[in-house]
């Protein structure tokens, strides 16, 4: 593998509510597989070069065990980290509600206004069977748009949307990046006026 630029390396962690499927959108990521059955996370690390708008990232992917409302964002999933993939089920009411509480933990713990973001409705295939689905499209673009966050729906079993969620990631990532760049204060225009 190339060696990339150490200016295009970006951390993301994935986050979200126990059995949300966090580690099979990663797995079906960067292994290309779905796993069937569930065995909760502690925490893995992986690694993939992703190709966004002709540059070449190398993407540092924390897969994190599941949270819950009384978890504490500690300074690893803060400190280094450019961008969050914060995942729910679309057939559970409690993991939707989690992702607030979540994304407000990493705001406190890292006093900023806002981090790039990508909100995930995962497990759609489940979404015609037993449990039905419980979280509507147009309820996740809300949470997404108010929290200056994009936002997609997932398969993982299907592999859909899969490589979207890192590339929105990145998107978010450099969309504030670029931002940083602008000066904080436009320059004096011209008014037009001379002295003599």
């Amino acid at each position: 593998m190339p060696s990339v630029d150490p200016l295009k390396r970006r951390k993301i962690v994935v986050m979200g509510s126990r059995s949300v499927g966090k580690s099979s959108i990663v797995k079906q990521f960067i292994e290309n597989h779905f796993i069937d059955a569930y065995h909760p996370t502690i925490e893995l690390e992986f690694s993939k070069v992703v190709n966004f708008r002709g540059t070449d990232f190398e993407c540092q992917i924390i897969d994190t065990a599941g949270q819950d409302e009384y978890t504490l964002i500690n300074s690893k999933y803060v400190i280094g980290v450019h961008g969050y993939v914060l995942v729910y089920s679309v057939t559970s009411r409690n993991s939707f509600d989690m992702v607030q509480n979540v994304y407000n933990k990493i705001l406190d713990f890292g006093g900023k206004p806002e981090v790039p973001c990508v909100i995930v409705g995962a497990k759609t295939d489940l979404e015609s069977s037993s449990p039905s689905r419980q979280i509507e499209q147009t309820e996740g673009e809300r949470l997404a748009k108010q929290n200056h966050a994009a936002w997609v729906e997932t398969s993982a079993k299907d592999n859909v949307n899969i490589s979207q969620v890192f590339e929105l990631c990145i998107a978010e990532i450099e969309k504030r990046s670029d931002r940083n760049l602008k000066p904080a204060v436009k320059p004096a225009q011209d008014s037009g006026c001379q002295l003599m």
